[in-house]
């Protein structure tokens, strides 16, 4: 798991839509907050997705395995 929560901030300049930016203030949203948790959740999905592709000749041959010669301590099973 990707964890980002004990990470220091850094300031940082972004160019946002005038309109929702404004929008958002009136809400009440912290912008900072709001976007840095929703960057780090995007930040998340690249991630695995990458190591989901990177990874996606290893994960087809192991269920290819696991297919043609079930798990390794099925016998043991109890459910």
């Amino acid at each position: 798991m990707l964890r980002f929560d004990d990470a220091p901030k850094k300031p940082t300049n972004l160019s946002l839509n005038v309109k929702v930016l404004e929008m958002a203030k009136e809400l009440g949203l912290n912008v900072s907050q709001t976007v840095d948790a929703l960057l780090a959740e995007e930040v998340r999905r690249l991630y695995w997705a990458k190591w989901n592709e990177d990874n996606r000749e290893a994960i087809e041959a192991y269920n290819e395995r696991i297919a043609r010669e079930g798990l390794p301590l099925e016998r043991y099973r109890t459910f």
